[in-house]
C-alpha cells in the first residue's frame, strides 16, 4: 500500500468536515526552530507546533475532537514533524473546511486536512510538497450495486462542500439529480446512513476509512481517477515550507509514510474497480 500511494506522488513531486472552531493560538513567536533537514522553523507560538484540521477524518485522524485525537495517518505526520522540529508541544485545532480552503484561518502552522492540492486553491494559501495520492470513491450502503457511469449518474448523490468530490459530481459526473450538499463530512455520512442519499463522494482512502468504521454497513464500491495529490496548506507567505517539506521526503524516503497508511487506513485504493465517464 505505502508504495503504491505515495511513492510515485512524492518522488514525482520530488503528496471533506467538521465544526466550526477556529485557531486561537496568540501571537507570533520570534523563536525559531531548526528542523531535521536543517531549515530554520518559526512556529506561532513559542516551542508548539500548531496543526489545523477538519473533524471527523476517519483513518486521517481518529477521534471526533482536538482532545479525543489518539492517532491517525496525518496526526502521525503531525508528531513526526514535531519530533523533527525539536519542538515540546503538539496543538490540534479543529476548522471549517470551507474557511481553510479559502485561507481564512490564521494562527497556525500547518493544516493537515486531506486537502487536494489545486490552482484555485493556490492563490489563497501555499501547500507543501505532496504527501498522500488519492482519487474520487463511491461510498454507498451494502449491497448497492454501481458497476457502470450509467448506474452511478442514476443515484442520489451526497457531497461535502468545498471539496473537489462535489466538483466532480456536478462538473463530471452530471447525475440525473442534483446532489445534496453537506457542510459536515460527519452529516453526510449519516445522510447515507438513513437513506437520504444512495452514495456519498469522497476520497477514496476517506472513504474506504468510513466503511471499515461502518461494521459492515457501508462499503466502497467504485472510484474514479483523478490523479489527486494531498498536501499541507500553510498561511500564504509562509516561510516554513523548506523545513517541512524536508521532513515530508524524510518521510517518504525512510518508509514512515508507508507504515502510516498500513496502521491507520481502511483497505487497498487499488483494488476498488474504477469507473470512467
Amino acid at each position: 500500500l505505502g508504495a503504491v500511494l505515495f511513492a510515485g506522488a512524492l518522488v514525482a513531486s520530488l503528496v471533506a468536515c467538521g465544526d466550526d472552531d477556529d485557531a486561537e493560538t496568540g501571537g507570533s513567536s520570534d523563536t525559531s526552530a531548526e528542523g531535521s533537514g536543517g531549515a530554520d522553523f518559526t512556529p506561532v507560538t513559542d516551542d508548539t507546533l500548531t496543526v489545523v484540521t477538519s473533524l471527523p477524518a476517519p483513518g486521517f485522524w481518529k477521534g471526533d475532537d482536538p482532545d479525543s485525537i489518539t492517532g491517525g495517518y496525518e496526526y502521525e505526520i503531525a508528531k513526526a514533524l514535531q519530533d523533527r522540529l525539536n519542538l515540546s508541544d503538539l496543538k490540534i485545532v479543529n476548522v471549517s473546511f470551507d474557511q481553510l480552503v479559502a485561507g481564512q484561518v490564521g494562527d497556525f502552522d500547518v493544516a493537515l486536512s486531506q486537502v487536494t492540492i489545486t490552482d484555485e486553491r493556490k492563490e489563497v494559501v501555499d501547500f507543501t510538497e505532496p504527501y498522500f495520492a488519492s482519487d474520487q470513491g463511491v461510498l454507498v450502503q451494502a449491497g448497492t450495486e454501481v458497476e457502470t457511469v450509467e448506474d452511478a449518474q442514476a443515484l442520489q448523490w451526497g457531497v461535502q462542500s468545498g471539496t473537489t468530490g462535489a466538483d466532480y459530481v456536478a462538473d463530471v459526473l452530471q447525475p440525473e439529480q442534483e446532489a445534496q450538499v453537506f457542510q459536515a463530512l460527519d452529516a453526510g455520512f449519516a445522510a447515507l446512513e438513513a437513506g437520504q442519499v444512495d452514495a456519498f463522494m469522497m476520497d477514496t482512502a476517506i472513504v474506504l476509512a468510513q466503511a471499515a468504521e461502518s461494521g459492515g454497513s457501508q462499503e466502497v464500491v467504485a472510484q474514479f481517477k483523478t490523479g489527486e495529490e494531498y498536501g499541507g496548506i500553510l498561511p500564504k507567505g509562509s516561510d516554513n515550507a523548506d523545513a517541512i517539506n524536508a521532513i515530508l521526503t524524510e518521510l517518504e524516503a525512510d518508509g514512515s509514510l508507508g507504515e502510516f497508511a498500513e496502521e491507520w487506513l481502511g483497505g487497498d485504493p487499488t483494488a476498488i474497480p474504477v469507473l470512467t465517464p
